[in-house]
Order: structure tokens, then C-alpha cells, then sequence
């Protein structure tokens, strides 16, 4: 079934979205700041609007894609942000990866809007082929609501539980990951002090046991060099985002932080 969709934030993972969005029939109304982006999602079909809070009129599933707390708290608090502007009953949906205490500082700034937490994990090329997976936190009601809406991007829709638990599980994930990241690019030196390319060893790694997702990864963008230029930065914002929320909860990162600060990548610092 089609709906009215507010969306904020179409940038590289964000304009994907919209675009399948606009496919799957829904009506979609965007804010968008750069000109090439509002002209393009123009042409597909969206409407463009000149403020944030320009979406909230008449939509009752907002969805926020932006890349830090900061973001979103300008775009979302204050008498003229998007909260304010929205009518009681509509549900926020959150794809940023931040901390739990902006989307709890969210949620009370308007208790009659529902605050969801809706990290995601994949791609643009994902994001483009259907094949996301979103986690969600939040009441159930609000989470099978906007699932149904975010279909249009993801074959995979997780309901995680209470506000902030879906956000927690994307951070131990990230971290992981980056673990994971550190452990291959170790790999990928030593395989080189024994002679080995580093390509022959990411090749010969997809036939063998030690293959992971992260390896599929670097070799789906040419090797570790690349992997370094255009994931690090993304990861490193990760890991400060697990270790603040860590520090929040009153934990820490443990032997999974040992790992990213004493790996080859540039992740900590």
C-alpha cells in the first residue's frame, strides 16, 4: 500500500532511498539542501521542499537519514524544527547511526510523536537493489508501520525491541566489524611478508574458511587501499559512537577495542 512519506537527508545512502521509495508507488516529500540533488529527485517524481520542517505538513512517517547527532539535532529540535512541526501520532524514523541519548532527548522534546531508532546495515548498492537491512527500535505498532514503509529499500526488517536497542545492536555490529577490518588488513601485511599479493591472497581468501564479509568487502572496491580511503573515515565514526555509548552504559569495548586500536587502519584517535 502506498503513503505520503516525509524524507530528510537524500545523500549517498539517503537519495538511493528515495529513489526506491519513489518505485514502490509511495508519495514522497523531500528536504534536500543541495541543487543538484533537488533537481534530480524532482525529475524522479519527489516533491522538493525549502526546510525541514516543510516535511512534516501532511505526513504522518517521516524518515531521517543524516550522518551525526549534530545533524540531527539541528534538524529536529527548536520551536522550528521538523518535532514541532509535526502532528501528534506521527512516527520519526531515524537512520542515524548516534548516540541513544539524542533519540531519548528526541523522544521527550515531543512525547506525542514516536521516535524511532532505525540503523541500517549495508550499502548504497544495497540500498539500490532492495537487499538493506534495518534494524528498529520502538513500540511495536510505530516499528511494523514504518517497516512496511522501508520495505521499499530492505529485504530485512528487525524489530530489536525498546527505543535505543536497535542503535546499541548496530553499534556492537559496527564494532565488530571494524575488528573484523583490522584482523584482515593484518592479514593482507603478513600475507605480503610471505611473498603473497595482496590481491592472490583476497582472491584465494573467498575459497577458504578465514572468508568473511568484511574480505567480500575489500574486494568488491579493489583491495585495502581503497577500502582504507573510503571506509575508514565511516568506521572511525562508529567506533567513537560504541565508545560513547559504552561509556554511557557503563561498559566498555573490551578486547574488541584492542583489536581496532592496535590494527594497521586508522580507526582510533
Amino acid at each position: 500500500m502506498s503513503a505520503a512519506v516525509g524524507f530528510i537527508g537524500p545523500g549517498q545512502m539517503g537519495e538511493p532511498m528515495v529513489h526506491r521509495l519513489l518505485g514502490a508507488g509511495h508519495r514522497v516529500t523531500v528536504y534536500a539542501r543541495r541543487d543538484e540533488v533537488r533537481n534530480r529527485l524532482t525529475a524522479a517524481g519527489a516533491t522538493v521542499v525549502d526546510s525541514a520542517a516543510g516535511v512534516a505538513e501532511g505526513h504522518r512517517i517521516i524518515i531521517v537519514c543524516l550522518f551525526s547527532d549534530d545533524q540531527l539535532r539541528e534538524v529536529a529540535l527548536g520551536p522550528d524544527g521538523l518535532l514541532a512541526q509535526c502532528a501528534p501520532g506521527t512516527v520519526v524514523l531515524s537512520h542515524t547511526t548516534g548516540s541513544v541519548a539524542t533519540l531519548r532527548e528526541l523522544a521527550s522534546a515531543r512525547p506525542e510523536v514516536t521516535v524511532l531508532d532505525a540503523p541500517i546495515s549495508g550499502t548504497a548498492e544495497d540500498i539500490a537493489n532492495g537487499r538493506l537491512t534495518v534494524l528498529i527500535g520502538g513500540p511495536a505498532d510505530a516499528a511494523e508501520t514504518a517497516g512496511s514503509v522501508v520495505q521499499a529499500y530492505a529485504s530485512t526488517v528487525l524489530h530489536t525491541g525498546e527505543l535505543g536497542t536497535a542503535l546499541n545492536l548496530k553499534l556492537v555490529n559496527n564494532v565488530l566489524f571494524a575488528a573484523n577490518a583490522q584482523l584482515l588488513s593484518a592479514a593482507v601485511a603478513l600475507a605480503e611478508d610471505l611473498d603473497i599479493e595482496p590481491e592472490d591472497f583476497l582472491n584465494a581468501l573467498a575459497a577458504c574458511s578465514a572468508d568473511s564479509r568484511v574480505a567480500g568487502h575489500v574486494r568488491g572496491i579493489g583491495g585495502i587501499d581503497n577500502f582504507t580511503e573510503l571506509a575508514a573515515p565511516f568506521l572511525r565514526k562508529d567506533v567513537d559512537a560504541a565508545l560513547t555509548a559504552a561509556k554511557d552504559a557503563g561498559t566498555d569495548l573490551g578486547l574488541l577495542y584492542d583489536v581496532i586500536a592496535r590494527g594497521p587502519l586508522p580507526l582510533t584517535g
